[in-house]
C-alpha cells in the first residue's frame, strides 16, 4: 500500500505552502527559461514540455526532490547532522550564481513565512544545525516533516509547484496561452510522478545532473541584455 492521504489540516497547510500566493517570490525566477526563449530553444508548447521534462527528470528537479526527501527524513529523525549535510550539499550543487540565489532566496523566504505563520517545534532543528542560507527544497522538506506531512506527498507537491511556476514563466515569455500552460502541466504529470518516485530511493552520493542546456541557460542569463526575471 502507498502512503496514506494527508489529514485535512496537513493538506490545508501543504496547499497553502505550494500556492503561488505563498510569499517566496517564485514568480520572479525563470530558471534559465528566459534565455531559452530568447535563443529559440523554447518557442511553443512542445518545446516547453521537452525542456521541462529534462529539467524535472534529469536536472534540478530530480536533485531538489532528493534533497527534499532527505531533509524530511532528517527532521523526522531529529538528526541535525544529517540535516546539515543535506543543506550544505543543496547549496553546493547549484551550478551558477543565479541558481544559488533562486534556491536560497526562496528557501529563506519559505522558512521565514512558515516559522512566523505556521510554527512547529521540529523546525527549530533547521536553525540549530545549519546557520547559513536554506535551499528551497530543504526548507520544504523540513517544514512538511515538522507538520507531519508524509515524505512522498511532500516531494510530489514540491515538484508540481516547481513545474507549475516554470510553466507560468514560459506562458509570459513565449508567450503561450493559459490553456497551453495547463496542457504543459498535464503532459508533465507522469514525469513529475516518476521523478518523485525515483528521488525516494536516491542516496545523496547518487545525485547528478544531466540537464546541461538548462545549466548553460542559467549562466547565459546573467549577461542577457534585457531581463524580466532574476534567473
Amino acid at each position: 500500500m502507498g502512503e496514506p492521504s494527508a489529514a485535512p489540516a496537513a493538506l490545508y497547510r501543504l496547499l497553502a505552502w505550494m500556492s503561488p500566493a505563498y510569499p517566496v517570490g517564485a514568480f520572479s525566477y525563470s530558471h534559465g527559461i528566459e534565455w531559452a526563449v530568447e535563443t529559440g530553444d523554447i518557442t511553443d508548447l512542445k518545446s516547453l514540455v521537452d525542456w521541462l521534462g529534462v529539467v524535472v527528470a534529469e536536472g534540478s528537479g530530480l536533485a531538489d526532490a532528493t534533497f527534499c526527501a532527505h531533509a524530511h527524513r532528517a527532521v523526522t529523525a531529529g538528526d541535525g547532522t544529517a540535516l546539515a549535510a543535506v543543506a550544505e550539499l543543496a547549496l553546493a550543487f547549484q551550478p551558477t550564481r543565479e541558481r544559488r540565489l533562486e534556491t536560497s532566496a526562496q528557501g529563506n523566504a519559505f522558512m521565514a513565512a512558515t516559522e512566523a505563520a505556521w510554527p512547529a517545534a521540529p523546525l527549530a532543528l533547521v536553525r540549530a544545525s545549519w546557520p547559513e542560507a536554506v535551499a528551497y527544497p530543504v526548507a520544504v522538506g523540513a517544514a512538511t516533516a515538522a507538520h507531519g506531512i508524509g515524505e512522498a506527498t511532500a516531494v510530489h507537491s514540491l515538484l508540481h509547484a516547481v513545474a507549475a511556476n516554470l510553466i507560468s514563466a514560459a506562458v509570459r515569455l513565449v508567450p503561450l496561452g493559459q490553456t497551453d500552460g495547463q496542457r504543459a502541466l498535464v503532459a508533465l504529470e507522469p514525469v513529475v510522478g516518476a521523478t518523485a518516485a525515483a528521488a525516494s530511493s536516491l542516496a545523496l552520493d547518487d545525485i547528478g545532473g544531466h540537464a546541461l542546456r538548462s545549466d548553460i541557460a542559467s549562466m547565459r542569463h546573467e549577461t542577457q541584455y534585457t531581463r524580466l526575471f532574476r534567473s
